[in-house]
């Protein structure tokens, strides 16, 4: 454990960040889910808005530095590229 004050703040400031960090990162998964759920439905019209929430929520985690760039977009393409398979 830290004895210094400012070491002690930023376990802290750690802990809170990686609690939310996580709660992105399964309201990524959660949108991701539902998509190909959708998709395995058969059901393109909502397929198609779930694509759209998912991937504004995969851009909205990446601006915030939860996920890399990269992993953002080979994300958004493999999600891109099931649909179009699909339709």
């Amino acid at each position: 454990m830290a004895n210094i004050k400012s070491a002690m703040k930023r376990t802290q400031v750690i802990r809170i960040r990686t609690k939310r960090n996580a709660a992105y990162r399964s309201m990524m998964k959660t949108a991701i889910r539902r998509f190909e759920n959708a998709l395995k439905a058969d059901d393109l019209d909502v397929a198609r808005e779930e694509l759209t929430k998912a991937i504004r929520t995969i851009d909205r985690i990446e601006t915030k530095g939860v996920i890399h760039k990269n992993t953002a977009s080979r994300k958004k393409s493999r999600l891109t590229k099931a649909f179009n398979r699909a339709g």
